[in-house]
């Protein structure tokens, strides 16, 4: 696993522009389409063996983390989640796996892409360092959990101090869950969405709850989406793939 080249950061919402390098933040989500499954045994361990070796290792400073959806939601097997700083490179990465002899069979239901920046609300809040500049850097925390999220347009309405406060609330319930890192990619410009979130936990309850205490909060008056849900198990690429090919 290749280090990135270093650029500070995280943030948890939308902030004022800066010049530090800002990493790109990508989450595909694959489906292994049936037909593999009916290959021959030898001819599917080829294939995962030379999508392993990819993922294992990707193009110079890419960072990528692995996980398993297997049984977990329909039509998505695993995630590749990845960090570099440009999006050059998380082509070339994509590139290399549709190029093994698993890419035909390999499916792309979903698919996210962000980037770093710092945030302009959070102040003294910064949970982690999150927020605080424009780097990210997968944990080893077992659990991941993905989803894009978009804002109603009445929040940006609103001045900018009431927007701080109502987001301090927002905060200072994150800080009650310090084992849930948060993980927050900017799409807006460059995605479909306007953010997309990734919090690693130790435990899906723990997050369960950090989400079920967000509910009543006022900024979640103000969301607009928050769907699809991911739920991730944090997996080597080999424990990954075996998993899609049946194996348990």
């Amino acid at each position: 696993m290749t280090e990135p080249t270093p650029s500070r950061g995280g943030g948890a919402e939308d902030g004022p522009g800066t010049e530090e390098p800002r990493d790109v933040v990508k989450y595909t989500f694959y489906r292994v389409e049936p037909g593999w499954r009916r290959l021959p045994r030898p001819e599917r361990e080829a294939g995962k063996a030379a999508l392993v070796d990819v993922l294992e290792h990707p193009p110079e400073n890419v960072l990528v983390g692995t996980y398993s959806l297997v049984g977990l939601k329909a039509g998505v097997d695993f995630l590749v989640w990845s960090v570099a700083p440009a999006l050059e490179p998380v082509q070339t990465l994509h590139a290399r796996v549709l190029g093994t002899g698993l890419g035909p069979f390999l499916a792309t239901p979903y698919s996210y892409l962000g980037m770093a920046r710092k945030s302009e609300y959070l102040g003294g809040h910064a949970h982690g360092g999150e927020g605080t500049g424009t780097r990210r850097r997968p944990g080893d925390r077992p659990y991941l959990f993905v989803y894009p999220f978009v804002k109603k347009r009445e929040w940006y309405g609103l001045p900018f101090e009431e927007r701080r406060r109502i987001m301090g609330e927002h905060f200072r319930i994150g800080h009650k869950y310090p084992r849930v890192d948060i993980h927050t990619g900017y799409s807006f410009g460059l995605d479909d969405m306007e953010f997309i979130l990734a919090f690693e936990a130790d435990r899906p309850d723990e997050f369960l709850d950090l989400v079920n205490d967000l509910r009543p909060s006022e900024a979640s008056r103000y969301t607009a989406l928050e769907t699809p849900i991911f739920t991730c198990v944090r997996t080597s690429a080999r424990r990954a793939l075996d998993l899609a090919d049946g194996l348990p």
